[in-house]
């Protein structure tokens, strides 16, 4: 054998293991059967892991079936763990082993031999006393814990999510207190409609994106829900009778969050249902990003043959080949970042689906998604806040220009000259391009100042009845 490897046994046999690394032979075995994407576990998936891990070692002393000693050293190897150590000895490809049992045993070898080394144990000494399986895991399977470290792992990430969403609804807030003297041309099916704010634009996006703040945040309630002690199948055989209350409570303690029974362990172990929940809220939102970072695109367009109402920051030259060039970059980076965590949201949807009878043996992927569409989503939305929507203006001058070439504004006029009266003026001033007021008057339909009156354009993002409440034609 190479000095660079030492030998480490599993139930199949002697391993060659890197001489340095903490894990051992059944993580090894991962390693060589799974070369498929050079990826490696997200850090959430490896904190909760590890939280787990040393929630159940301090739950198993208590109760006397874990060895005070050696619960100890199990406790301090995960903290380090969950404090961030050890980074490099997670190495388990995402695309794995059915139901993360690679990943688990990962966290159980690093875990174990870390203990071992603390109380004084070299990786070779063949009487080291912690074993992964009968102590590191003890009281559990791979079948509760991976759905309880997704749970967790999303819930460690909500606090930076839910904050970059907020900041980016706070962001918006403020430019819709900035644009709110911005009277512009309203545009639905993307024609020409009655006027509106650009203010008014800039709150519904913000308010857009507070309602997706709450469908996340009731969607991660669920997630609350723990199966841990469900072992293999939700019997929990192995498991003592207070392990699994105990496990809620521990858990709630070391990671802050209100964590509580899922009422059904057999539930826990066979539906991913809250995990699907807790992605399609996040595909929800970028629904809305899509839509926002799409109007900005619009809205932006041009400058010189496009609308160009309002100006996004110029953060890199936007071609190549066309000197001056300038391009939406940041909006485009957002729709590129949703779509990617949409099609991450449609694999964990047929992941869920894919559980059969007591297991849903699909949880490296949920996992492995969920955790990336939490990454880039945080990522993506602080990048367009800060670099994009804090820094847009408005051009003001452009926006009142098209306004002030709607014939659509003829609708404040309906109530006093009738409907077809205004679409025969909206088609003349079409046509001719005479402003709305000069083919009214020609018409004999209203006085000037009549006109002057009813066309007042910050009046009509007011609403109501623009003729005072009298309707009739005309």
């Amino acid at each position: 054998m190479s000095e660079n490897y030492r030998i480490e046994k599993d139930s199949l046999g002697e391993m060659q293991v890197p001489a340095d690394a903490l894990y051992g032979a059944q993580t090894q075995r991962a390693v060589l059967n799974f070369p498929v994407s050079g990826m490696r576990p997200y850090p959430a998936f490896v904190w909760a892991q590890a939280v787990v891990k040393r929630a159940a070692a301090e739950v198993n002393c208590d109760l006397g079936l874990l060895d005070a000693e050696l619960a100890k050293a199990i406790m301090a190897a995960a903290d380090e763990v969950i404090a961030g150590k050890h980074a490099d000895q997670f190495v388990v490809d995402p695309f794995q082993a059915g139901a993360g049992t690679s990943h688990n045993m990962n966290l159980n070898e690093v875990i174990a031999n870390r203990a071992n080394q603390i109380l004084g144990f070299e990786l070779t000494d063949p009487k080291k006393p912690v074993s992964p399986n009968d102590h590191v895991n003890m009281a559990q399977s791979t079948n509760d814990t991976i759905p309880t470290a997704i749970r967790l792992g999303c819930l460690w990430r909500l606090p930076e999510l839910m904050a970059a969403i907020d900041d980016l609804a706070d962001a918006l807030e403020q430019k819709a207190a900035e644009f709110d003297d911005v009277v512009k041309s309203g545009r639905t099916h993307l024609q020409d409609a009655v006027p509106v704010r650009l203010g008014q634009e800039f709150a519904a996006y913000a308010l857009a994106v507070r309602n997706d703040m709450e469908r996340i945040e009731t969607a991660a309630n669920r997630v609350r829900r723990l199966g841990i002690g469900g072992t293999a199948t939700g019997s929990g055989l192995n498991a003592h009778p207070e392990y699994h209350p105990r496990m809620v409570a521990k858990l709630s303690e070391l990671t802050g969050h209100e964590l509580r029974s899922s009422g059904n362990l057999f539930e826990s172990m066979q539906n991913m249902g809250d995990a699907a929940d807790f992605s399609a809220s996040m595909r929800a939102l970028c629904i809305t990003l899509v839509r926002i970072a799409n109007d900005f695109r619009l809205l932006s367009s041009g400058p010189t043959t496009g609308l160009d109402e309002i100006r996004l920051p110029a953060v890199q030259p936007g071609s190549s080949i066309m000197p001056g060039k300038v391009n939406p970059v940041l909006a485009e980076m957002l729709n590129m970042a949703c779509f990617h965590v949409q099609g991450n949201d449609f694999a964990v949807s047929l992941a869920t689906q894919a559980g059969q009878l007591e297991l849903n043996v699909m949880m490296p992927i949920i996992a492995h998604n969920l955790f990336e569409m939490m990454h880039v989503l945080i990522g993506a939305i602080n990048a367009f806040t800060t670099k994009c929507v804090l820094g847009l203006t408005a051009n003001r001058e452009k926006a009142y220009g098209w306004l002030a070439k709607n014939p659509i504004l003829v609708t404040a006029l309906n109530p006093v000259i009738g409907y077809l009266n205004g679409a025969a003026v909206a088609k003349e001033s079409l046509a001719t391009g005479k402003s709305i007021k000069e083919v009214v008057i020609e018409k004999g339909l209203l006085e000037a100042e009549k006109v002057d009156e009813l066309l007042d354009v910050r009046a009509m993002t007011e609403g109501g009845i623009m003729a005072g409440g009298g309707g009739g034609g005309g």
